[in-house]
């Protein structure tokens, strides 16, 4: 059974939870694309190209803890508006989305250009204030010092470039299921994908 869900979303959000809850309820694979991103920004901050990075990605690559730094975070934002970058990685994201047993695929443009004709489409978000509150929790609890007011500022800069830039801006696409976690409990923002998910599985 190829079943694709799209799910896209500014950073911290909830898509990366609400993903692997979905894929664990469905028994569908998962994919982070926006490890593919980091994972090419920690190469271009370790010295190499961004484009040769990116051709050369490897899934082991995606499993380097430091990729969840803000460094890397940042730079994964910065070589994301390079349309050679982009076009190197969507065939490994496309790849993965036609897959038998269904897949789960999370970022900023799976619903409007990898998987434009996926099963189910949602669009997760949620004020920046609240993502800035909730990225500053996780990188406390890991012991990183930084002050909200710069997270803050973070999320609204990452926003604006992945918003603004030319080549497949964070947008929700136009049959997205909105799902906005500003004033959800993750439980509750978890059970409202899995309905979408369900009801688009017994359209089939």
């Amino acid at each position: 059974m190829i079943f694709t869900v799209a799910i896209d979303g500014p950073a911290a959000a909830g898509k990366g939870t609400i993903s692997k809850a979905v894929a664990a309820q469905f028994g569908f694979a998962h994919l982070d694309t926006g490890l593919l991103y980091r994972a090419v920004g920690a190469k271009v901050l370790a010295g190499v190209d961004p484009v040769a990075a990116a051709q050369a990605l490897d899934p082991h690559d995606l499993e380097d803890d430091s990729l969840r730094t803000p460094a890397v975070a940042q730079a994964a934002s910065e070589i994301a508006v390079i349309a050679e970058v982009r076009s190197a990685l969507v065939a490994f994201q496309r790849n993965f989305a036609t897959r038998d047993g269904g897949a789960v695929l999370d970022g900023r443009d799976i619903g409007t250009v990898i998987c434009p004709d996926a099963s189910v489409k949602l669009f997760v978000t949620a004020s920046a204030e609240r993502r800035a509150e909730r990225r500053f929790n996780e990188l406390a609890a890991k012991g990183m010092k930084i002050a909200y007011d710069q997270v803050l500022t973070d999320v609204k800069t990452r926003d604006a470039r992945d918003r603004n830039r030319a080549e497949a801006p964070l947008v929700a696409a136009d049959d997205a299921v909105e799902i906005d976690t500003s004033d959800m409990t993750i439980e509750q923002a978890i059970d409202a994908a899995i309905e979408a998910v369900r009801s688009g599985l017994g359209a089939q």
